[in-house]
């Protein structure tokens, strides 16, 4: 091979590899898909129990408990589901999480802020160090909204629970 044809094969430009850029598109749609749904929660549920609110006849009086709260609720945007199976009068939650597998939840509690009804749980499992939900129930759309922490990312992220029926 000659000199010449040796330096222009050596000046030729080679693809870049497909990894980096792999990466970066991860990346990129992770972020909108959490945007997406981050945009989708507020333009269908507002704040949940805040000013814009309406008032609705589901949400239980009072002193009726949290019997509201009861029943297998459904992330679709990963197929996690929350089983809340019992709330006693204190707001002890015994509850279920899965992934799809059981996930230990290491505590749960309900508590109420004058009508809305709010749930706190706390997964400890290997993946899931100290990652908690911190939801409030919508009456309106009969849904649990609020923020997941993983802990292990160190990142939040807005959720919604929807109830399975």
């Amino acid at each position: 091979m000659s000199k010449t044809k040796r330096r222009i094969r050596a000046q030729r430009v080679r693809p870049a590899r497909l990894g980096g850029r792999r990466t970066v598109l991860v990346a990129v749609t992770v972020v909108l898909a959490v945007g997406i749904l981050a945009a989708f929660a507020l333009l269908h549920g507002g704040a949940p129990g805040g000013a814009g609110s309406p008032a609705s006849s589901t949400v239980p009086a009072a002193g009726s408990g949290f019997g509201t709260l009861n029943g297998r609720w459904l992330r679709p945007d990963g197929g996690y589901v929350l089983e809340i199976r019992n709330v006693d009068a204190g707001g002890k939650i015994d509850a279920g999480y899965f992934n799809p597998q059981p996930i230990n939840v290491a505590r749960a509690e309900a508590t109420r802020e004058g009508s809305t009804l709010k749930v706190f749980v706390e997964l400890r499992a290997p993946g899931y160090p100290g990652s908690t939900y911190a939801l409030t129930y919508d009456p309106r759309r009969d849904a649990l909204v609020g923020v997941y922490f993983q802990a292990a990312l160190r990142q939040s992220f807005e959720v919604v629970f929807s109830r399975v029926r």
